[in-house]
C-alpha cells in the first residue's frame, strides 16, 4: 500500500509516496550523524520505505534546523538524541531504550581519525554483542584506494594504507580493517561497507542540502558560494592534467542516489550477507570546468574562476566501476549533472525566476508549477 505525505509548507503536495513494507515496518535503524548532509538524506529514504530511524548527532557539524526540515519532508516527528557517540553511557542508554535492527554509521569528523575508529571499537566490544545487534552499515570513501592503478576503480582495486596521504582516507582505511576483523571474529554479523565517491546536490524540495560551516573543502559547495557572492572566485587547482580540458576529473554522485544506495544495501542484512563492500558512484567523471559551467547554467549567473598550480597529491582522474552494486544491490545512480546542479541551486536559495528557467531548460515544464518559491522560505 502507498501512503502519501501531505505538506502544507510548500507547493509540493503530496511530496512523496511513503512505501511501507511489512518486512521492514517498525525496524529501527540507529543513525549516528543522522542530521548531517548525507545522513539527513539517508533518513528521508529510510522513512520512505518504512524503517524507523533513531538519529544520534552531537550537532558539531550539523543543525537542528536541518532536523526540523527533514521532519517537514517526511511528515512526522523523528526520534533524535543530541549526544556524542563517544559518550559510552549515553550510547548504551539508546540501545537499552530501543531494539536496534541495524546501525548506519555516518558520524565522523574528516580531520579526526579517532572520531571514526573509537565508536567502531565500542560498537564491536560492547553494544553489538551485549544487545544482539548484528547488522552494521559503514560509510567509507573511495579515498581508501589511494592513487589509482587502473580506472575505473572496482572493489578489487588494492587499498594500500601506507600510500594514502589523505588523513580522512587513512581513517576510513583503518576503520574498514576494524570491521573486517570484526567479521572474522563474529561469523554471524553482517557488515556492509559503502565506498562513496563524491556526493553532491540536494533534496528536490530545496529544504536540505550541503551548507558547510566556513570555507567549503569540496568543489560544488565552493562553486555555489561563489555563485551567490559569498566567495570571490573558484581556484581551479591544476589545468595541465591528462584530461579532456586539463582539469581534474571526479565521479560526482547525487546525494539522493547515494541515500537510496544505503536503503538497497540495508536489504542485504536480510540475506545474512556477512561482509560486503560496494562502490557507490556513477561510473562517469566530470571535470572541474564542467562542474563550474553546469552550475552557471543552473544558477543563471557567471561564476568567476582563477587558474592555479596543482596541489601536491591531487590526482588527474578518479571514477568508479559501480557494476557490483548494480548486480548485487539492484542499484544504479539515476540522477545526472543537470539534477545535481538544479537541486543544489534550490537548496542555497536562488530566486524562483532562475529556478523556473532551469526547469524549462531541462525539459521539466510539468514541474514548474510545483517549484517552491525560494523567497517564501
Amino acid at each position: 500500500m502507498i501512503y502519501y505525505v501531505s505538506h502544507p509548507w510548500n507547493k509540493f503536495e503530496p511530496f512523496f509516496p511513503l512505501y511501507k513494507s511489512d518486512n521492514q515496518q517498525h525496524l529501527k535503524i540507529l543513525v549516528p550523524g543522522g542530521i548531517g548532509y548525507i545522513g539527513s538524506h539517508c533518513v528521508i529514504e529510510l522513512v520512505k520505505v518504512g524503517y524507523e530511524p533513531i538519529l544520534v548527532d552531537n550537532g558539531c557539524n550539523s543543525s537542528l534546523e536541518c532536523l526540523s526540515r527533514v521532519e517537514q519532508i517526511v511528515g512526522k516527528k523523528l526520534i533524535h538524541y543530541e549526544i556524542d557517540i563517544l559518550d559510552v553511557n549515553q550510547l548504551e542508554r539508546i540501545f537499552t531504550e530501543h531494539t536496534i535492527f541495524a546501525i548506519l554509521h555516518l558520524a565522523a569528523l574528516k580531520s579526526v581519525g579517532e572520531s571514526i575508529q573509537k565508536p567502531l571499537l565500542y560498537y564491536r566490544n560492547n553494544c553489538m554483542e551485549k544487545f544482539g545487534v548484528k547488522n552494521f552499515l559503514f560509510s567509507s570513501s573511495a579515498t581508501v584506494y589511494g592513487s589509482p592503478q587502473y580506472l575505473p576503480l572496482d572493489e578489487k582495486h588494492p587499498c594500500v594504507g601506507d600510500q594514502i596521504t589523505n588523513p580522512y582516507g587513512k581513517s576510513k582505511y583503518v576503520a574498514e580493517h576494524i570491521l573486517k576483523d570484526a567479521s572474522i571474529a563474529h561469523k554471524d554479523w553482517n557488515i556492509v561497507i559503502l565506498r562513496y565517491f563524491n556526493p553532491v546536490g540536494a533534496h528536490e524540495s530545496g529544504k536540505i542540502g550541503e551548507d558547510p560551516v566556513g570555507t567549503p573543502n569540496n568543489l560544488m559547495p565552493y562553486v555555489a558560494q561563489v555563485a551567490v557572492g559569498r566567495l570571490p572566485h573558484v581556484n581551479v587547482m591544476g589545468t595541465d592534467y591528462d584530461t579532456p580540458d586539463g582539469t581534474g576529473v571526479r565521479d560526482y554522485i547525487h546525494v539522493v542516489d547515494l541515500a537510496i544506495g544505503h536503503v538497497a544495501a540495508m536489504n542485504k542484512f536480510k540475506e545474512n550477507c556477512g561482509l560486503k563492500i560496494y562502490n557507490l558512484g556513477t561510473g562517469h567523471g566530470y571535470s572541474v570546468l564542467e562542474m563550474i559551467k553546469a552550475l552557471e547554467k543552473a544558477s543563471g549567473r557567471n561564476i568567476a574562476f582563477k587558474n592555479c598550480p596543482r596541489r601536491p597529491g591531487d590526482l588527474a582522474s578518479v571514477y568508479a566501476d559501480p557494476q557490483l552494486a548494480a548486480k548485487e544491490l539492484n542499484w544504479t545512480a539515476k540522477r545526472g549533472l543537470d539534477e545535481m546542479c538544479m537541486y543544489k541551486c534550490l537548496s542555497i536559495g536562488f530566486d524562483e525566476f532562475h529556478t523556473r528557467l532551469w526547469y524549462n531548460h531541462c525539459g521539466l515544464v510539468g514541474m514548474v508549477n510545483n517549484c517552491p518559491n525560494m523567497n517564501e522560505r
